[in-house]
């Protein structure tokens, strides 16, 4: 990240006429643009210029002079200082139209093509929806321990008691985790002075199954009160039916370590999509939010009309889910991810759902794809799943010299996507797009696009 250039710019009054991709009320100035956090469209409100990073500035308001008819009242009384949520004060079906248009734009500005935009698929309640909950544990200026998300831009923790877009269930757990590491006397880890124990406290929930996951990301691999901490635990949480310590001495960024001690159950939890059980590792890749995710499974297969008959490839299909729950619509599923856990992960998936019509490899998906249009193997149906950085050219020309008939791609950034689809569109017709709200309350949004040959 780029060091911003602080310095006194003044005030400004202005009114917001858009929102940038992340979710920033955009104020147009006689020379640059002006981002500011929770200011609505329509809302002229007098501004604090913060800083200045290239050619745009970034503000604070000061004082609102009028209020968007879209704006509501926040549950979260922290939630423009964490940097979770950008939309807690945006009405919800604001934000769905937000989310509509954000894919529409992409496609505009990026890939040059005007497509119409399916309504984006929202939630009935969009709160309290992941099950994946990671909290920085640190002490405040008082030395207590304290645990919450980082202010925007900084390595600060803002003290959070309740997430309203996080289980529930993780308040309760975090809150007697803290209680317990001050009764046995083990420090957060402080990343200037690089000494203490507990950096992070992950926890996993399954929707499904009365199962949840705590993981207590460690700087050290051993330390005093650690059997007395997971036994205390315990008894105070029992909902708890697993713990792991996972191990990260590095100096990173990077939350998750590569070595792991099972401290208390099997190590894993069960969850289920579709009707497909998964067991999820602290290492899983698996979606945050389980409702959401059906819905975007359940779309994403229905766009590929599929008749019982197809090879299909998922491709960077992580621990095997949308290929899964389509094995029983195809007579053969092909896997493939460069993570070799995940693809361990995917066959054991098969197994305990006695799935038979599947085969999982570990390669890259790109080169994988170029060994498949070698070996001239035929494929109906291919989804696409990639990380935010999309796919890349290579995959892309073996995907077009093998010539499936339909395309699905699933994406998490509709910049990246509206850059593949303009290069796949050479080949292949845009049948629908159709966004899914995957992330309420932030500016992250799902998309599946269905493509066909011409």
């Amino acid at each position: 990240m780029k060091k911003k250039k602080n310095f006194d710019l003044g005030t400004i009054t202005g009114t917001c006429v858009d929102y940038t991709f992340d979710g920033k009320g955009i104020v147009k100035t006689k020379t640059k643009p002006v981002f500011v956090d929770a200011l609505l469209v329509g809302e002229t409100a007098d501004i604090k210029l913060n800083y200045q990073k290239s050619e745009m500035y970034f503000g604070k308001i000061l004082k609102l002079h009028n209020l968007s008819k879209d704006r509501i009242k926040p549950l979260c009384p922290v939630s423009t200082a964490c940097g979770g949520c950008c939309f807690q004060n945006l009405d919800y079906k604001a934000q769905l139209k937000f989310k509509q248009k954000k894919v529409k734009d992409a496609f505009y500005k990026i890939a040059h093509l005007n497509v119409n935009v399916d309504e984006t698929v929202g939630m009935d309640d969009p709160y309290f929806y992941r099950n994946k909950i990671q909290m920085p544990i640190g002490l405040n200026q008082k030395k207590q321990i304290v645990s919450g998300f980082y202010r925007t831009d900084s390595h600060e923790i803002i003290p959070i008691k309740e997430c309203f877009i996080e289980d529930k269930r993780a308040a309760h757990i975090i809150d007697v985790l803290k209680l317990l590491m001050k009764k046995h006397k083990i420090l957060p880890y402080d990343e200037d002075t690089r000494s203490g124990v507990i950096r992070h406290c992950l926890i996993r929930t399954s929707k499904y199954y009365p199962e949840i996951m705590v993981v207590l990301v460690t700087n050290a691999d051993s330390f005093p009160g650690r059997g007395n901490l997971v036994k205390d635990l315990h008894k105070e949480c029992p909902e708890i039916t697993t713990i792991v310590q996972n191990v990260n001495k590095r100096d990173t960024n990077v939350i998750i370590g590569e070595k792991e001690n099972v401290l208390l159950g099997k190590g894993f939890i069960v969850d289920e999509l579709c009707g497909v059980k998964f067991q999820i590792s602290s290492k899983s890749f698996y979606q945050v939010n389980p409702i959401q995710t059906e819905k975007l499974y359940r779309l994403a297969i229905e766009k590929a009309k599929l008749t019982g008959n197809e090879t299909i490839l998922d491709a960077y299909c992580g621990i095997g889910t949308i290929g899964l729950i389509a094995s029983k619509s195809v007579k053969k599923v092909i896997g493939v991810e460069i993570v070799k856990d995940a693809i361990k992960d995917a066959k054991n998936n098969a197994r305990i759902n006695g799935i038979t019509n599947v085969d999982y490899y570990v390669g890259d998906a790109s080169e994988f794809m170029l060994d498949l249009k070698n070996k001239k193997q035929e494929l109906d149906v291919v989804f696409i799943d990639p990380p935010r950085k999309g796919s890349d050219k290579v995959f892309m020309d073996a995907l077009m010299t093998l010539k499936p008939k339909k395309v699905i791609y699933v994406s998490c950034d509709p910049s990246t996507l509206a850059r593949d689809i303009q290069y796949l569109s050479k080949m292949y017709k845009i049948d629908s797009v159709t966004p899914v709200d995957m992330f309420p309350m932030t500016f992250h949004v799902e998309t599946v696009v269905a493509l066909y040959l011409k």
